[in-house]
């Protein structure tokens, strides 16, 4: 997955391992069947292949929305 950081987080200490953690997504859905949160809402938004894209959309500098917040707060950070 190709990522281009924004520049608020490119320069700092965390933008490697940011950049190493959105890279090693390959969008497979294997971790969608052990999601708990997807198993009980079945909403694609809640799985985490949306997580992982809406926090790759977050670091390249795209606006924060109710509706990205309302779906990485369900995350149990399993």
């Amino acid at each position: 997955m190709q990522t281009n950081l924004a520049d608020f987080i490119r320069s700092t200490a965390d933008s490697d391992e940011a950049d190493s953690i959105l890279r090693k997504c390959v969008h497979c859905g294997f971790c969608t069947a052990t999601c708990p949160t997807y198993q009980l809402l079945g909403d694609e938004l809640d799985g985490p292949r949306c997580r992982i894209y809406l926090m790759k959309q977050m670091l390249k500098g795209a606006p924060i929305t109710r509706s990205t917040q309302l779906h990485l707060d369900r995350c149990l950070t399993c």
